[in-house]
């Protein structure tokens, strides 16, 4: 399984996902869900993805092969060069639905699911800084002002901190807290979530990652939030009225 969040606010972008795959309790491995990319001063894209790996593996290796080839013929649309972030969503949305045309039917045959869902986030010069969902078909959702944030994969246990702190007017700083206490949430409640993490934030106009980090399990400003998360709430727990007598 996977958990992947990706909140807009005003001030930016903020993305952060784990890194555990599992096929079984006796087979778990790492692979990073997120993929960024840079034009200097122009663009900055981050993607993250939950579902069949093989998928959004291939997602990925499609969106690249573009970029090179677009090196020696400038004609090829890419996501580095489309018009807006909707069309990179667009982008994104054919290369998904190419793939599961390709093989949906031949992966559900072996009894595995193919469904695979992509979070695309970024901001273009000249446009604002936009969040997508990209579904299996090849759908998308944008982010607005009263639904700030995307999560994809193991999503129920991280979303109540977020629908209780975060707005569109919400700082950056806050948000990656946020989004660090939704994640620690998560992984104390779910064993197919797993660290490192992977952690990225998209300034408005800034056009590039101010932050593009690996948070591993010993990180101290990571096991900072979850140990002062949990005192907090065994404080506030302490302190609610009681509804049945002592």
């Amino acid at each position: 399984m996977t958990y992947c969040v990706a909140v807009r606010v005003a001030d930016g972008l903020v993305l952060l996902s784990d890194t555990r795959t599992n096929a079984g309790v006796d087979n778990v491995s790492r692979y990073s869900k997120m993929f960024t990319w840079e034009a200097a001063d122009e663009r900055a894209i981050g993607m993250m993805c939950s579902g069949n790996l093989s998928i959004t593996q291939g997602v990925m290796t499609r969106l690249n092969k573009a970029i090179r080839m677009s090196a020696e013929d400038p004609g090829i649309e890419t996501i580095l060069n489309a018009e807006s972030m909707y069309r990179v969503a667009e982008l994104v949305g054919l290369a998904m639905q190419g793939l599961q045309d390709r093989y949906r039917q031949s992966i559900q045959a072996e009894g595995s699911g193919a469904d695979a869902t992509i979070l695309v986030a970024g901001q273009r010069k000249g446009g604002q800084h936009r969040l997508f969902m990209i579904y299996s078909a090849g759908n998308f959702i944008e982010a607005t002002e009263d639904t700030p944030y995307f999560q994809i994969g193991e999503i129920k246990y991280g979303k109540p901190i977020l629908d209780r702190v975060l707005t569109i007017e919400s700082p950056l700083p806050e948000v990656v807290k946020a989004v660090c206490v939704s994640m620690d949430s998560t992984l104390r409640s779910n064993l197919s979530v797993g660290m490192p993490l992977d952690l990225a934030v998209i300034r408005r106009e800034r056009f590039r990652f101010d932050v593009r980090e690996r948070i591993e399990a010993d990180d101290p400003r990571f096991l900072a939030i979850s140990e002062r998360w949990g005192e907090a709430l065994r404080d506030a727990f302490s302190t609610l009225p009681a509804i049945l007598p002592a």
